[in-house]
């Protein structure tokens, strides 16, 4: 499912128009990246939990040249899904 696919469950689902449902999930991505950017969790209950994680640095190889780089400190997002999702993923079966 892609995002516009997404959009048109939401508005069959809520009754919401198309286009208010793209400012729905546009607004609720907008907010879970702002959050994540100013280095806070965002929890959903029964869904799961959206938090950033920090990469060491640490020495890697370029596989074309086989040279040694030093990759710097970084920053990822993560996804940790709740108990909830998880049961109903695996119950799905």
């Amino acid at each position: 499912m892609n995002k516009t696919e997404l959009m048109v469950k939401i508005s069959e689902t809520t009754g919401l128009s198309k286009k208010d449902s793209e400012r729905a999930l546009e607004a609720a991505i907008d907010t879970i990246v702002d959050s994540l950017i100013a280095g806070e969790k965002v929890q959903l209950s029964g869904f799961g939990i959206f938090d950033v994680k920090d990469r060491a640095a640490r020495i890697g190889r370029n596989p074309k040249t086989k040279e040694i780089i030093n990759i710097p400190p970084t920053k990822i997002p993560q996804f940790k899904p709740g108990k909830a999702l998880r049961d109903v993923i695996a119950s799905s079966k």
